[in-house]
């Protein structure tokens, strides 16, 4: 089965990539959640509009992605969360707030998806998550997660 994806896969491609997988595979999982579309002449033209709305998104290049590596990864970076007693947050630390902090550092704005957190962040102090900037350049950025 032939698909465009529409969101990143991890394992299978970007957002614009025209794919071919197994036709379970696409059709009980892939489309259903809206990760990909059906193939078709008339869909090539809405690749291009979803490869021209992803460039616009990502880094420009490799040299500026190792830029924003190296201020990301120079300070560690302040997360504000509402906590309770004994330093338990209300919640979790989510990814659309990490994005907003990394933005405030870089001066860039970080895709919240390109961000990795291992295991869910729900105590103050320091923690580490990965950011992948390109394809080539990833980040490793030292969070601390204080209240508000």
């Amino acid at each position: 089965m032939k698909l465009i994806l529409t969101q990143e896969v991890t394992g299978l491609g970007a957002p614009g990539d025209v794919v071919e997988v197994k036709d379970g595979y696409g059709r009980n999982y892939l489309i259903p959640r809206g990760v990909a579309i059906r193939w078709t002449r008339g869909g090539e033209k809405q690749v291009a509009s979803i490869k021209a709305a992803r460039s616009s998104r990502s880094v420009r290049d490799h040299d500026h992605a190792a830029e924003i590596k190296t201020k990301l990864e120079s300070t560690p970076v302040d997360v504000k969360v509402r906590a309770g007693e004994g330093g338990r947050l209300f919640g979790a630390v989510t990814v659309a707030d990490i994005a907003d902090a990394l933005a405030s550092v870089s001066g860039e704005a970080v895709d919240k998806r390109t961000i990795v957190v291992t295991n869910p962040i729900k105590s103050l102090g320091n923690h580490q998550v990965s950011v992948k900037l390109h394809d080539e350049v990833s980040a490793s950025v030292a969070l601390n997660v204080i209240p508000a």
